[in-house]
């Protein structure tokens, strides 16, 4: 295999300056002088010095036998298209590996030949109306000229949520991902069933209660520098807008941070906590007895 001109100078220095008893980073310097934008990089310097230390004396990249190919000729394009049609949740890696081609160019087939995307599956949980909308710009704003007034605002505040741990939950979003056309719609995934009864319903409120009574100690026992200032920010759940809920609240002073309508992305917990979490629990099935 021909080596680029450049690139077989730049090796040869390389030899020269292990000839002179130089070390890898030395030539690493002298090549980044001698051909600036066009000089190898650190890890392919460090690996030819290293090389010709061990007694390497070819200066020229040695054949290697089963190489990936990196041809973008039509056959290959149309086994790259072949394939992904049949699983379009396959990885890069998998396709690279069955082709035997370069995964940089499996990489440039999908998204310059065949105009693809990986994309994941998307749970919306409304579509806001403008009155609602608008809703939530003003409660950002309001948050954003509090914190601008009074930078430690959010070091008062406390968040308060609860999550479904699922008896079957085997899929995460990232083992959603499809390989999609630009112009095709992303795929959809429904919220797995809760068939909650009356009991149930009650054992949340319930619990939220319990929670919101014992909050006053928790808070001064695991923060107690904010114990009298704390305010408590969650989300606009049916079980966090019940009546006997906001009578406890403000029973207690307890100061709560506006959440904008269906806007669970303002809501820290379910984007950045329980998911971790439930990486760990997820199971094929749980069982409780």
């Amino acid at each position: 295999m021909k080596m680029d001109r450049k690139k077989f100078e730049q090796c040869c220095a390389i030899k020269f300056c292990v000839k002179l008893g130089e070390s890898a980073t030395v030539s690493y310097e002298k090549i980044q002088r001698g051909y600036g934008e066009y000089s190898l990089s650190r890890s392919q310097v460090f690996r030819w010095h290293m090389s010709f230390l061990e007694g390497q004396e070819q200066v020229e990249d040695e054949p290697r036998a089963g190489r990936p190919s990196t041809s973008k000729a039509d056959g290959n394009v149309e086994r790259v298209r072949s394939l992904v049609r049949s699983d379009r949740r396959w990885t890069l890696r998998i396709i690279s590996s069955e082709l035997n081609l370069n995964w940089f160019t499996v990489h440039q087939i999908l998204t310059q030949d065949l105009d693809v995307r990986k994309v994941c599956t998307k749970m919306v949980p409304k579509n806001l109306v403008t009155e609602q909308k608008a809703s939530r710009r003003d409660v950002c704003l309001d948050l954003l000229d509090h914190l601008a007034r009074e930078p430690e605002f959010f070091g008062h505040v406390i968040t308060g949520d609860e999550s479904w741990i699922l008896e079957y939950d085997p899929e995460t979003k990232r083992q959603s991902w499809e390989w999609h056309i630009a112009n095709s719609p992303c795929p959809k995934k429904g919220s797995s069933t809760r068939n909650l009864c009356h009991q149930d319903k009650l054992s949340i409120k319930l619990f939220i209660v319990k929670s919101l009574k014992d909050s006053g100690k928790m808070v001064a026992h695991v923060r107690p520098g904010i114990a009298r200032t704390w305010m408590l920010h969650h989300d606009n759940a049916r079980c966090h807008m019940a009546v006997s809920i906001n009578e406890l609240l403000a029973g207690k002073s307890i100061h709560v941070v506006p959440q904008p309508p269906y806007s669970p992305d303002l809501s820290p917990c379910d984007f950045f906590l329980f998911p971790q979490l439930k990486n760990h629990l997820r199971a094929p099935f749980w069982y409780f007895g």
